[in-house]
């Protein structure tokens, strides 16, 4: 059983389509984590008890608290993170926990959420759980909502990527005015182009003018007389998708695109115990100034007669 679509853009401004688990697979999931751990710890308390005798009470009460929160939350969070957010649970039903941005969870995340599956789904019954779910759009229990985290299904057939720009419709795609276009007419163009080939030719044709009609009351300028559909929804495609990319891409402070490496990063920070030299004097490394010469002409000798002794 498959769940809903949904947009998800990553850190390098790449948009994804995931498929969002439905209810009833996350609970067959969580129904056979529940079986492993409480057998696991079934089997636990078994041999606790049967060494109960040979030690002290309290080290033997210690253990069986150690034993408890390893069983409770260490299982799904060593699982979920040594497999990148799949349990035995989601392995047996082709789920997997993926962070808000589609990357893989992270050990934070799966603490976050192994605590507060101790409080919504061991001590609640899962009540809280299942209700959160149902009212969130993107099926997010409380725990998933803490972490920031999302539970795909891998099993669903993957979509088409999003088709080639025509060159002869470059010009005519890149001065189109889509606000209107909305997201889900977007994705029942997509799967139409996809799909084609595998369609009767008259069944082709009529979904092709209705999908055509209604992407074209959404966007402005009207295209080229006699253009096919196909070409015409594979242009709106792939501007619509470069558009994406193009917005979610950093700028540089005068409004053109970063160049590499924008923007600068600061220098490092200087090492424990490093005193920065003293600041030069003034005129420190300037040029030596040039001799001064007296331009004025030598004293005329007295009239007297008198002359100064040598």
């Amino acid at each position: 059983m498959v769940g809903s679509h949904e947009h998800v853009v990553t850190g390098d401004a790449v948009v994804l389509d995931i498929q969002i688990a439905q209810l009833p697979v996350r609970a067959l999931s969580a129904l056979i984590d529940i079986i492993v751990v409480f057998v696991s710890y079934l089997v636990g308390v078994i041999l606790w008890a049967a060494t109960l005798a040979q030690f002290d009470s309290a080290f033997s009460a210690a253990v069986l608290i150690i034993f408890t929160v390893l069983a409770l939350i260490g299982y799904p969070v060593i699982f979920e993170t040594a497999t990148r957010g799949r349990s035995l649970g989601k392995i047996a039903m082709g789920l997997r926990v993926v962070s808000d941005d589609g990357g893989p969870e992270r050990f934070r995340q799966a603490l976050f959420r192994a605590l507060s599956g101790v409080v919504e789904i061991w001590m609640l019954t899962g009540g809280p759980a299942v209700i959160c779910s149902l009212l969130s759009p993107k099926g997010k229990r409380i725990g998933d909502i803490f972490a920031g985290t999302i539970v795909i299904t891998e099993r669903a057939p993957r979509l088409a990527p999003t088709p080639m720009m025509p060159p002869q419709l470059a010009w005519w795609a890149s001065s189109l005015q889509m606000s209107g276009l909305q997201p889900e007419q977007a994705e029942l163009a997509r799967q139409f182009l996809s799909r084609a080939p595998q369609l009767n030719p008259q069944v082709r044709d009529e979904m092709g003018r209705r999908i055509t009609a209604e992407v074209l009351s959404r966007i402005s300028p009207q295209p080229p007389p006699g253009t096919p559909a196909s070409l015409l929804l594979a242009a709106v495609l792939a501007e619509r998708h470069r558009r994406e990319l193009e917005r979610l891409r950093p700028e540089a402070p005068t409004g053109r695109p970063a160049p590499a490496g924008w923007p600068p990063q600061p220098p490092p920070p200087a090492p424990p115990g490093y005193v920065p030299p003293p600041a030069a004097p003034p005129g420190y490394g300037a040029a030596p100034a040039a001799p001064q010469t007296s331009a004025a002409p030598p004293a005329a000798p007295p009239t007297d007669g008198f002359a100064p002794p040598s």
